[in-house]
Formats: C-alpha cells, structure tokens, sequence
C-alpha cells in the first residue's frame, strides 16, 4: 500500500492563542482520518520545507506588526537572498493569522508569509484566513469557515488525505480522545505557601519555575523562572477619586537582584488570584487541595504534543493552580465546553454544551462566554453535572498569564527601582454584572505596608532608549505617557553632563481636574530650562478631550503646532508613540502626514513615503495595547 500522505501543521504564538488555533485545525484534520504532525516553528527545521507535501501555518502578529519570538529563526531562513523562487515548487500550504484589526499592521505576519510562501514558489491550498480578536465570536469566527475550505480543497489536491473524503467522520473520532497531560500524585511533606514572606526566596522562585515548566501553556524554558522578585513601596492614585477611573502610580524596589533595564523596556508581573476562588475552584472540581502532583505531557505517535517533563518536582496542587491556572480571570475556548459536554451527566446541560460547542452555536457561545468574559468558575458553576479530571483541566483552563507594563522610571533617576503606571481595569457587562481586570485591580489593593514579593520578568520594549543626541517628538495620551515619564527622567539627568537635543510632548487626557496625570511632574520640566522647557527648544502640550463642547484630542494638538514638529522632523528627530491601539496610532500618523505635506509644500504621497522611510531608519516607534 501506498503511504497516506502527511499533514504537517506549524504555529508561531507569542501568548498561546495560534497554539489554541493549530491545535483545533489538528483535531478537526484527525477527526476526518488525515495523519497529522503538530510542532512549533521552532521545533521544525526550515531547510526540510521543499520536501513536504501539504503545510498548514497558524501564525499570531504580535506588537506592531513583529514576528512571534518563536518565528524569528524560522523567518531568518525563508528571507535568505540564496532561495531560489522554485525553492518550494511542489509544495502547497495554507496560512492561517490570528491578528487584532485594532492594530494599523493587523495581520501583518500572516499576509507577510502568504506572500514570501507564494514568491518561493509554493501554492496556496486556499486564500489566507485572518482571525480578528475584534470579531465578536474572535478568530473562531473566520477559522471554522477557513477549515471547511481547508479540507475540501486538500481532498481535491489529494484524496489519499482523507479516505473516506473531507465531510467523513470517522466514529471513533467523535469521542474527545484522551487528554494531552497524566497526573501523578506523590506522599510528600507538607511545605510554605505561595508568595508570603515567611518563605525563602529561592524556594519561592523554585515553586514558580517548577509549576510554570509543567504548565499546559508554552512557556519558553527560560521564562518559568522569574528574572526577581519586587517588592511594593508605593501604591498612588493619580486621578481624583470620585472620577469614574482609577489610574495609578506603582513603585516597586527589587528584593532579590537587580535587573538592568532601559527605558523603554516593559515589565511583567505575574499577579496573584483571590484565594478565596482558588479553594472555590478546587472545591468544586472536588480536588484535594493539600495534595502533592507532577504533570507530564503523554507522548502519541502523531506529535500533538512535544517532550514530556521527565524530571519533574512535585508541587502542592493548590499552589500549582494558583500559579498556572487562570480559574477566576480568563473566559475558556469552545473545546472546553466540548468536553464538558462529554463529562456532564443530566441531559439538558449535555444538550446545551453540545450546542455551544457546535459551529451553529457560536454566536449564542459568545453572547454566554466572551462577551460576558465568565470565568472557568462561574461556567463550571452553571453545569454543576459536569465533573472534569484535573487532567483535563490541566490543558483546558487558560493558563494565568504574566501582565506587561511600560516601566515609566529611569533607572538612573531611580537605582534599585522601576516604577508603573497601570489603569486600573473594570467594566460593566450587558447583563450589568461588574468585571474586573486581574493583575491590575490586584495592584491597586496591595498595601506597602504588606509583605508580598511579586515575581516578575523584564523584557526589551518597542521604544529604544535614545541617545541625549537625538531631538524626541513624544505622544502618549492616558496611560501612554508611562515611557516617556521614564524619558524625561532620563534626559534631565543626562542633560546636567550633556548637551541634550529638545524634546516636545503631546499628551492628552479628558479633564484638567480628573485624569492629568504627572500634572506637577511635566510642569517643573517645561520651567527654568527644564527638558520640556522652550529655552531647550522642547514643548509641552496638553489635549483636554471633555473640557469643552467639541473632543480635542493630541492629533489636534500636533496640527496646532505644526511648525514646531515639522522643525524638529527636519533636524532629525525621533518619533515615539505610546497608548490605545485602537484608533489613536493612526490618527497620529495621519497628523504626522498632513503636518509634512502643509509645512514641507510635498505632496500627500511624498509626506506617506517621507514618514515611511523614517520608519524604516528607525526613527518612528509606536508601542500600543488593546
């Protein structure tokens, strides 16, 4: 007999939900007999594309249009000048992005890959599919429809996919199969809890990094372990307090080694969950909570899975759930509601968790789930029939995520600490059921006074620090003035020993009163040749957006003086862009267009290409957040 051919499925994800996707396109691919091999870019070797058959990609865009860290080496090799454009004749492929269309490069990795796939000379088994976190279902919305053209299209190139055709599925696949994880539970000593400062730090940071390696989610091995361990001095608000948001500025000392940061950089923080919903968590899944437990990944032979943790050291369940487990945060994705359907014993609630895992129940799903962001406890609550292996909840509970922030201190204004600048999150839902944000509304209940060490981990941001050289055109509205706070720290101290270039500043807030943020802190820098100051040839401008009949916001601001920008375009200035991805980026690129075009006599075209090409000098930095 001939062998049946091969599909090879790869996924770029930078926060686990390309993985999610990859994952649902091998189940649905397997449930319809096709043989199916599941690894992350960076488990596959590039140099081996030309001799596969079929290759599905599930590629996440993360940031401004970056690549996931996984995907680097990987798209290293595929831009190597030596490929020939019949490098990769013979070969179809599909790509898949998972992407948010609040950002101005949505989708930009998935579109990128399609075209550079494309140019080497393979051929598309069907037309890109691009989720949008935007979409009220999220990317499930375009990837179900994606997958039905996924496999007919496959069939039609080769039948020997799929058997019994691409609509066939096969009985025995219709059962959830067997989890990806096994439990083994260990008589051990009792030991500390978690994050209390009667424990020692190492045995802490051991915890951390033992519960994180056995995690379901796809920490790179050397992120289990947090970089230190922080500790809060002060906790301040920065709006007035009977203003309907609550802003706020952190400053943490390191209480273990002191990382080396830049401004610019961000920090994440792994936050702590509600006791009190863990032990509700645990209770209700009728899980001992004292007990002792290792995880490993099972092997199978269709590489759904990578290498199991051979070597690993138990860990308290209740601490392992608290540390990995988003169980009172995060809303579960549809396969979780799939196999509640299989565990749950009355038959309505069968019923319903069958529908809900149906592509004909998705939309009902969404307006139950996401939308009302439930939890993992309140579902399980509302299907009290359902009782789950921890195994299964090992892989179906979301994983709890570090939360990065733009750090807004300069290290050299402030050794042995970083400071923060967090919004504090809540929102009501449709059904007026009040939400809150995990880690930031965890922040803003923790008291100096108290003596918790929070870990957390440092990563190089998307603004790169500049040299005191360099002429800045800064705009942050809200919470995006958090970096540059960290600037002008910065600058000012640079500016006793140094010639510094100027800097201006656009920021923006609703009302003088309620949300002007740092108000002092701008205010000293625009006086007594202050960074911010005219006599350096800098700027501060403010854009109050509620404080008159018609919205003024910073692009307002931007067009008022733009003279003054255009100036310092023309000496070579720098442009940094910190705040909300969804509107506020382009509208700002829109300004810096326009401002170009009027004040240089170029044409709108010409302005487009001017700030393109400052982009690609590196000189044009935007870090926004959804």
């Amino acid at each position: 007999m001939e062998e049946r051919p091969k599909l090879l499925i790869l996924y770029a994800t930078q926060t686990g939900n390309a993985l999610d996707a990859a994952e649902q396109v091998a189940r649905e691919a397997d449930r319809r007999g096709c043989s199916v091999k599941l690894l992350s870019v960076d488990e596959y070797d590039a140099v081996s594309l030309p001799h596969e058959s079929a290759v599905v990609f599930v590629v996440s865009t993360t940031g401004q249009g970056d690549t996931p860290d996984s995907m680097k080496g990987f798209w290293k090799i595929l831009l190597q000048r030596n490929l020939v454009q019949n490098w990769l004749e013979g070969v179809h492929y599909a790509v898949f992005g998972l992407g948010d269309s609040g950002y101005q490069k949505y989708n930009f990795v998935a579109k990128k890959l399609d075209r550079r796939l494309s140019d080497l000379g393979a051929v598309a088994i069907v037309e890109r599919g691009l989720g949008d976190d935007q979409h009220p279902s999220g990317y499930e919305a375009a990837l179900d429809p994606w997958m039905t053209s996924l496999w007919d299209m496959l069939n039609k190139i080769n039948p020997k996919f799929f058997s019994n055709g691409p609509d066939y599925i096969i009985p025995s696949k219709q059962s959830i199969g067997q989890p990806k994880f096994h439990i083994t539970y260990h008589v051990m000593a009792k030991t500390n809890s978690q994050f209390s400062c009667n424990l020692d730090l190492k045995c802490t940071e051991m915890q951390i990094a033992t519960a994180r390696s056995m995690s379901a989610a796809k920490f790179s091995r050397d992120r289990n372990r947090p970089d230190c361990f922080l500790k809060l001095v002060k906790n301040q608000p920065l709006t007035k307090e009977d203003y309907g948001r609550d802003v706020r500025h952190f400053e943490f000392e390191f209480v273990s080694s002191v990382v080396e940061y830049e401004v610019g950089d961000n920090v994440e923080v792994l936050p702590g969950q509600d006791p009190a919903l863990v032990d509700a968590f645990i209770q209700r899944c009728n899980l001992d909570p004292e007990a002792f437990i290792t995880v490993h990944l099972v092997e199978r032979e269709n590489d759904l899975d990578a290498h199991a943790n051979a070597t690993a050291v138990p860990v308290k369940l209740k601490s392992f759930v608290s540390m990995t487990m988003d169980v009172a945060s995060a809303s579960p994705r549809r396969y979780f509601f799939e196999v509640m359907s299989y565990f749950a014993t009355a038959t309505h609630e069968k019923e319903r968790l069958h529908y809900f895992a149906s592509p004909e129940g998705r939309d009902d799903l969404y307006q139950y789930n996401q939308k009302e962001r439930r939890t993992v406890l309140e579902v399980l609550e509302d299907f009290p029939s359902v009782q789950m292996p921890l195994e299964w909840l090992v892989q179906l509970v979301p994983p709890l995520k570090a939360r990065a922030f733009s750090i807004s201190s300069s290290p050299a204004a402030h050794p042995n600490q970083v400071h923060l600048t967090v919004n504090v999150v809540s929102w009501t839902t449709s059904f007026k059921r009040k939400r809150s944000g995990l880690c930031s509304t965890w922040l803003s209940k923790l008291d100096p006074k108290q003596c918790i060490y929070i870990p957390a981990w440092f990563n190089k941001g998307s603004l790169p620090p500049p040299p005191p050289s360099l002429p800045l055109i800064l705009v942050g509205p809200g919470t995006g003035c958090a970096p540059f706070h960290g600037f002008v720290e910065e600058r000012a101290i640079q500016s006793r020993t140094h010639e510094t270039a100027p800097v201006i500043f656009f920021f923006g807030c609703q009302n003088e009163e309620n949300d002007y943020l740092y108000r002092d802190f701008w205010l000293s820098h625009t006086q007594n040749g202050g960074v911010l100051s005219e006599t350096k040839g800098g700027g501060f401008f403010v854009a109050f957006s509620r404080d008159q009949p018609q919205k003024v916001y910073v692009q307002h601001k931007m067009r008022e003086h733009s003279h003054m920008v255009w100036s310092l375009l023309s000496e070579g200035a720098a442009v940094y862009v910190a705040g909300s991805s969804t509107k506020m980026p382009s509208d700002v690129l829109s300004a810096f267009e326009e401002i170009i075009s009027k004040e240089s006599g170029l044409p709108k075209e010409s302005a487009v290409r001017w700030l393109r090409a400052l982009e690609r000098a590196g000189k044009y930095h935007v870090e926004a957040w959804s």
